[in-house]
């Protein structure tokens, strides 16, 4: 059976100052795209068996720079929706919410449409992101690939250690890097943590 890829999308230009970046369509800036070219090589000399995308455009755009064919869009694999923090940097949510967290805390209640998640609701869309990861390495040759978003991808994480979703938080993950999840003696590990093409991580 194969690896899981978790690939986080590019530099936007929220990513860049910190914004919480939900359900905000923002696209890619000319840095995030230069780093989802330079991941091409190393996700495409593996085999591929599946890749499941975010909806959202920087994680679609993500995936076409680095070549990923026949990707399957997944609706459960979009970025935390922090409610009524969305767009919010952590220092000013800090100044009405001194010592805020986010992977403890959840967020403030958003408009109906975006209402917020607290960290178990995230990591109820990370078991199901799991689960068809887990039937795709079942089912395919070659590795499966997810391109989603940092805080998602962290809690996703922490769920395939078996961990609750809170602790997403001790894996901080770039932009346009790579996590490697496998198994040793059939036991889940990470076996590689913000991997750049140059070979660190």
């Amino acid at each position: 059976m194969g690896d899981l890829f978790l690939v986080r999308h590019g530099e936007t230009e929220w990513s860049r100052s910190g914004r919480h970046t939900g359900w905000t369509d923002v696209p890619l800036t000319e840095r995030g795209r230069q780093e989802a070219r330079r991941l091409a090589p190393m996700i495409r000399s593996h085999r591929i068996g599946a890749a499941f995308v975010s909806p959202l455009q920087r994680a679609r755009e993500t995936a076409e720079l680095i070549g990923i064919e026949d990707v399957r869009l997944d609706a459960d694999l979009r970025e935390w929706d922090y409610g009524g923090y969305e767009g919010i940097t952590t220092v000013e949510i800090q100044r009405t919410r001194p010592g805020w967290f986010l992977f403890d805390d959840g967020v403030a209640p958003g408009p109906p449409e975006h209402p917020g998640e607290s960290p178990e609701q995230v990591g109820e869309r990370a078991d199901r992101v799991l689960a068809k990861a887990d039937a795709a390495l079942c089912n395919t040759e070659g590795a499966v690939v997810l391109v989603a978003h940092g805080h998602f991808l962290r809690v996703l994480t922490a769920r395939w250690l078996g961990l609750p979703p809170a602790a997403g938080a001790l894996f901080q993950f770039a932009t346009g890097t790579v996590g490697r999840l496998g198994t040793e003696h059939g036991r889940p590990v990470i076996a590689g943590w913000n991997i750049r093409p140059d070979g660190s991580g």
